[in-house]
């Protein structure tokens, strides 16, 4: 579990939510019960920008939503390098 923190596409306003996710080079997130969650959303027409907090580190990526076929959903952050 770690917690990402991004801004609304419309709203502009900054949130921060708990995730599960699993790293191999890129983090990736299977949204549980997409329909009845909304952030996943503003990552669904681009990659935006997203923090994700790694090992107690924040890390700064690009994240892209896809839903497949049988409607789920995954997000895949690609993390920039480290400073």
């Amino acid at each position: 579990m770690t917690v990402i923190t991004y801004t609304g596409r419309r709203s502009g306003r900054t949130f921060t939510t708990p995730v599960a996710y699993k790293r191999h080079g890129e983090v990736t997130i299977k949204v549980e019960l997409p329909d009845h969650k909304k952030w996943w959303r503003n990552f669904t027409d681009h990659d935006g920008p997203i923090f994700v907090r790694l090992q107690g580190v924040e890390r700064r990526g690009r994240a892209t939503a896809v839903r497949d076929a049988r409607g789920q959903v995954t997000v895949t952050i690609a993390l920039e390098p480290e400073a």
